[in-house]
C-alpha cells in the first residue's frame, strides 16, 4: 500500500478539540520521514492554528497484531483498545492498564504511557524503526518519556499468560475519576515525589477558566475544553500554572501534553 494524503480538522480529530485544518501524510511504507511529526490519534497534542510543522500518521499497513512464540508483534497504528481486547481474548497479562488509555501504540510507546507505576516499557522486548529492531535495553526511557527521535513502526511485547479481570476493573475505576470533557489527558508530568494535580490545586488554579479552557474541577491536572477553547487560552493557563508552581514551590513543572506552536 502506498503513502497518501489525508485532510485532518484538528478541532474534530484531536482529543482537546483545538487546531487547524491540515493535509497530513499517511505513511504505509517504512522510510525516512525526518521532516514530519507523527501525530497518531492526537490524544496528547495541542496544535496552534499557525503551525508550520509537517504532520504524518501511520496507515493501515501498521495496524496489526501477530503472535509468534512468546512474543507479540504490534503495528504502531494499532489502537490501545484493539490490543487490550486481543490480550483479554488470548489470556495475555500485563497490559490491563491500557483500559481507557486512548491512543495508538506508536504514541503510547513514544511517551512511555501508563498509569502510575504501570507503563508500556515495563513489558516491551524491542521496537522497530527504519533501522530495524532496537532492544529495550538500548533505548533511553524514563517516566512518561523516551529519547526515541525516529518513527516507531512496530513494538514487540514479551508474552506472559494470565489476563486479570480484577486488574482491568481496578484500572478502569482509577480512570473513572478523569474528566469526560474534551482534553489532552494529563497536562503536566508528576514531579518526583509529588503530583501535578495537587500542585495546581495548591496554587489555587483548580477550576480556573480562561475562555472555554479550564483546569478541571474533577482532576486539576486535566486541561479541558468546554466547547470553543483556543490555543492561546490553553497556553495562557499552562504558563500561569508553571509560573505559580515555580513561585510557590520552586518546582519547574514539565508539560506531558505536546505543544506545536
Amino acid at each position: 500500500m502506498q503513502n497518501s494524503i489525508r485532510t485532518i480538522d484538528f478541532t474534530r480529530y484531536s482529543s482537546i478539540r483545538i487546531g487547524p485544518v491540515l493535509d497530513v501524510l499517511v505513511i504505509n511504507e517504512i522510510g525516512d520521514y525526518s521532516d514530519y511529526q507523527i501525530i497518531g490519534r492526537a490524544n496528547n497534542l495541542l496544535v496552534s492554528q499557525n503551525t508550520n510543522k509537517k504532520f504524518a500518521i501511520l496507515g493501515e499497513e501498521f495496524d496489526y497484531i501477530k503472535q509468534e512464540g512468546n512474543k507479540l508483534y504490534v503495528g504502531c497504528a494499532t489502537t490501545s483498545g484493539k490490543l487490550l481486547t486481543y490480550t483479554r481474548k488470548n489470556d495475555i497479562k500485563n497490559l490491563e492498564f491500557l483500559a481507557k488509555l486512548p491512543g495508538n501504540l506508536g504514541g503510547l510507546v513514544k511517551m512511555n504511557a501508563g498509569l502510575k507505576s504501570w507503563e508500556v516499557f515495563n513489558y516491551i522486548d524491542s521496537i522497530k524503526t527504519k533501522d530495524g529492531y532496537i532492544k529495550k535495553e538500548d533505548i533511553d526511557f524514563s517516566y512518561r518519556e523516551t529519547k526515541i527521535d525516529t518513527i516507531v513502526y512496530e513494538v514487540v511485547f514479551n508474552i506472559e499468560y494470565g489476563f486479570s479481570n480484577e486488574m482491568l476493573k481496578e484500572f478502569t475505576k482509577m480512570r473513572d475519576n478523569q474528566p469526560s470533557v474534551a482534553s489532552a489527558g494529563s497536562c503536566f508530568k508528576n514531579p518526583k515525589g509529588d503530583f501535578a494535580g495537587r500542585l495546581i490545586e495548591a496554587v489555587g488554579l483548580k477550576g480556573i477558566k480562561k475562555g472555554d479552557m479550564s483546569f478541571s474541577e474533577l482532576h486539576a491536572n486535566f486541561l479541558v475544553n468546554y466547547g470553543n477553547g483556543t490555543f492561546d487560552d490553553a497556553i495562557y493557563l499552562i504558563d500561569l500554572a508553571k509560573q505559580k508552581i515555580k513561585d510557590e514551590f520552586n518546582i519547574d513543572i514539565e508539560e506531558e501534553i505536546i505543544i506545536y506552536k
